[in-house]
């Protein structure tokens, strides 16, 4: 006789896909600690991966969210640099107007 198939409701599937998605060990390791055939898990994957749960523990999507992080960090720089010349521009108007709205004796 041949050996029952287990069958695994959908809510523990898409919980097991996530918990793949979250982790940063290989589909083999983690089958070997639920106990369920790498290939399940991978067909699993295929069908019920969520890309707003994915990872970012790989080194390239590390590097790749350093790079926007600097990129954005250069944009407020430089932002804040616009922002302090117009204040310093207002500052200066504000001055000329003061003194050119003096009566003059």
């Amino acid at each position: 006789m041949g050996e029952q198939r287990q069958r695994y409701n959908d809510e523990f599937i898409q919980q097991t896909v996530k918990f793949i998605q979250e982790q940063t060990k290989s589909v083999t390791q983690i089958a070997e600690e639920l106990n369920i055939p790498a290939g399940t898990l991978h067909q699993w994957v295929a069908k019920y991966r969520q890309f707003d749960s994915e990872s970012i523990a790989t080194p390239e999507r590390l590097r790749q969210l350093e790079q926007l992080l600097k990129e954005k960090d250069r944009e407020l720089a430089a932002k804040d640099r616009l922002i302090a010349d117009a204040q310093e521009e207002l500052a200066i108007v504000k001055k000329a107007v003061h003194i050119f709205n003096k009566p003059k004796n």
